[in-house]
């Protein structure tokens, strides 16, 4: 049995693809300080699976414990990196707590994996690095352009660490795979998203507000240049972002890569507006969304979707879950944790 590790496995995107790789035949092994998550996540992964993952309470920032979870665990093959900070706008605010953790953490399991022979590494990137893109649909090939924000920034970086890193000899191999928007949630209701606080991304809010959590939703702007003046993003379901991740593990134990760093956009396809996926939500749920339009919000991009045509020829992988029965799992995952 393979043991992959997965840092920030309790969180949203980590929990969801550890279920997914235990469900494959996979041991996982997560790290976790638990700083945005919480550690009832592994409750909901041993219902859904059976079993539950090793969990180790560890903060990648600290080099010697980070160290350690590769000693205890001799038989990793694979690691895949989700433990980072990942809200645009708190990033704009706290630039040097994004660079600190997200940078050093990358470093520190670089590191680890180096002096412990673990070759393979799936890295969670995101469509942030493309800016605003000049043409749409969005291509692997399309210019990096300069960030929006801090957040966007560490994840450009990110991807350059692991570039240089690959090109200096090391043995180090690499699929870096680039969200859009994940939604949603496991069929199951067990697991999904949890943000602590307030919520930084659109569907949570949404389903906050229509169980009456939060007063109202805020949608940031409607003067952008698009059909209905609000911001366009490519919505992917978690489970199917997930599965795509138990599929790039796979591809790069069984030596399928065609280079050493291989990237590939993770989305539908397709783009939806804010005021669009709460129609959706609406029409899917039946629960009225009390929102109101407010100001632009900072480092936030008018519009991006993926082209998805490499991940689907290269990986064999495609987005399958329509966005209403999407919706309808994040708003099952909301009534269920608020009972």
């Amino acid at each position: 049995m393979s043991t992959i590790l997965v840092t920030g496995g309790t969180g949203y995107i980590g929990s969801h693809t550890t279920v997914e790789l235990m469900e494959s035949g996979m041991d996982v092994v997560i790290i976790d300080n638990l700083e945005n998550s919480k550690k009832e996540v592994i409750d909901g992964i041993r219902e859904i699976t059976g079993k539950a993952p090793h969990f180790e309470e560890v903060d990648l920032r600290n080099r010697t414990a980070t160290f350690a979870v590769f000693e205890k665990y001799p038989d990793i093959e694979a690691t895949i990196h989700f433990a980072a900070y990942k809200a645009v706008g708190e990033s704009v605010e706290k630039p040097l707590a994004y660079y600190e953790n997200n940078l050093l953490s990358l470093i520190n399991l670089l590191e680890a994996m180096k002096k412990f022979d673990v070759a393979n590494i799936v890295f969670s990137s995101s469509c942030t690095i493309y800016g605003q893109p000049e043409e749409m649909p969005v291509t692997e090939s399309a210019p990096i352009q300069v960030a929006t924000s801090p957040y966007g920034n560490t994840k450009q970086i990110c991807e350059e660490i692991l570039r240089d890193e690959v090109a200096s000899g090391s043995t180090t191999r690499v699929i870096a795979l680039r969200y859009f928007n994940p939604v949603g949630a496991h069929i199951s209701a067990k697991i999904g998203e949890l943000p602590l606080g307030i919520p930084a991304n659109l569907v949570p809010f949404i389903t906050q507000t229509a169980i009456g959590l939060r007063e109202q939703l805020n949608v940031f702007g409607n003067d952008y240049d698009t059909p209905d003046g609000s911001a366009i993003r490519d919505y992917i379901n978690v489970v199917d972002l997930a599965r795509a991740h138990v599929v790039a593990i796979k591809r790069l134990m069984e030596n399928k890569q065609k280079k050493p760093l291989e990237v590939f956009n993770l989305g539908t396809g397709t783009g939806l507006s804010v005021l669009e996926v709460i129609k959706a939500f609406e029409s899917a749920t039946g629960e009225k969304v009390n929102y109101k339009i407010v100001a632009r919000r900072e480092g936030d991009i008018e519009k991006v979707w993926a082209d998805t045509s490499i991940a689907n020829e290269e990986l064999g992988w495609i987005a399958e879950i329509g966005i209403e029965e999407t919706l309808r799992s994040a708003w099952k995952w909301e009534q269920t944790i608020r009972k």
